[in-house]
């Protein structure tokens, strides 16, 4: 696949999670992405678990995957100066540093732009831009709580729950490349630059909007279905004889073959179940027949059924079993990491039929400082 922002450079100084997922994203589409590293450790999660590949954790793999790595001490007058000769010759920079740090080291947005009106400025907070809490780091667990975005996981017994997978820090990262491609497009037209703002606060609150705009328009507070839906039933998961099944009834067409595959084609006619809202109100009954008769066949056999008749459905899979699946091998998401022994996970959408490959491994701390005319660190595992 030709790379796509092949001519594009970008500085990343990221930190663990979003801002690099930013940069790995444009890294895989073709992008020049330098990473700007401390001399002493580098980016912190070269160090979140047992080293994995030359030294590293794999989770620093997985977000710094084709990036070339530059050491340099932004508090030194040296660090400084090799850092806005790096930026004169860059489109986007995009950082996720603690809140503060980049005014008083005189890189932030205004002050940088203004001598680079070219750049394409892309900034990650915890808290967002404006407000009183504007200058608070924070965390993927403690934005899901703040936001309420664990409040709505789980059923209605359960204590809120964070999601098992890092939503408010990747979704910042896609905000944040979604931001610097417009303005890219812009600066097409006008020849300026401009400044990205997005934070994991502002993230996990999109993600709960469906929520939130139902309190604040018609007071409502969201009900706790684990696997269901507010909206429709049946629209969860359900066990069977051996193991879960998630059944999706989007509307009564679905709903009438969902009965006839269980023989119980009665269902349709009882007053109780035959609309969307009738069950809604009757839920509760409706379970009440439904879950044993589901438990009488295996969820291989009910798969068959199901699909056979047009129902909704899909098995609750571990990540093996999900890995292992025929539809998931035949997607080749798990791209090779070239000149390595491993895979990892590629971005989810293909160009003219392509899916971005893997450049290449995650660098080394410093790997990179001579080739873009820094002068090696001490400290670092390329001086």
């Amino acid at each position: 696949m030709d790379r796509i922002l092949e001519g594009i450079r970008v500085l990343e100084l990221g930190q663990v999670l979003a801002g690099p997922f930013a940069g790995a994203i444009l890294a895989d589409l073709g992008a020049e992405v330098v990473k700007l590293e401390r001399v002493e450790g580098g980016d912190d999660a070269r160090h979140m678990g047992p080293a994995f590949r030359h030294g590293d954790a794999h989770n620093f793999h997985i977000f710094n995957r084709g990036k070339q790595s530059v050491a340099i001490d932004l508090k030194s007058a040296e660090g400084l100066a090799a850092f806005e000769r790096l930026v004169a010759d860059t489109d986007i920079l995009i950082h996720n540093l603690r809140p503060g740090v980049t005014v008083d080291l005189g890189i932030d947005g205004p002050t940088l732009c203004q001598r680079h009106p070219r750049l394409i400025y892309c900034e990650i907070s915890a808290f967002g831009h404006t407000g009183p809490m504007r200058m608070q780091p924070g965390y993927e667990p403690l934005i899901q709580a703040f936001s309420g975005l664990s409040s709505i996981n789980g059923g209605p017994q359960d204590p809120p729950m964070r999601t098992g997978a890092s939503v408010c820090d990747q979704g910042s990262g896609m905000w944040t490349v979604i931001g610097a491609l417009a303005l890219l497009q812009r600066r097409h037209a006008t020849g300026k630059g401009g400044i990205v703002g997005t934070s994991l606060l502002e993230t996990a609150l999109v993600w709960t909007g469906q929520k939130s705009d139902a309190y604040a328009n018609e007071g409502r507070l969201p009900d706790r279905h684990r696997s269901g839906h507010p909206g429709f039933v049946p629209y969860e998961s359900f066990a069977t004889a051996d193991a879960p099944l998630l059944i999706c009834c989007g509307n009564d067409r679905l709903f009438a073959k969902l009965a006839q595959g269980l023989g119980r084609p009665d269902w349709t006619t009882d007053a109780r179940y035959a609309t969307n809202r009738a069950r809604l109100q009757h839920k509760a009954a409706l379970l009440a027949e439904l879950e044993p008769l589901l438990q009488q066949q295996t969820r291989a056999e009910w798969l068959a059924r199901f699909t056979a008749a047009g129902v909704p459905c899909a098995p609750v899979h571990t990540v093996p079993e999900a890995l292992e699946h025929p539809q998931v091998k035949a997607l080749d998401m798990f791209q090779p990491v070239p000149g390595e022994d491993f895979r990892l996970t590629g971005l989810p959408l293909s160009i003219d039929g392509q899916r971005p490959a893997h450049r290449s491994v995650a660098p080394r701390l410093g790997q990179h400082n001579v080739d873009h005319g820094v002068a090696p660190a001490k400290g670092t595992s390329h001086v």
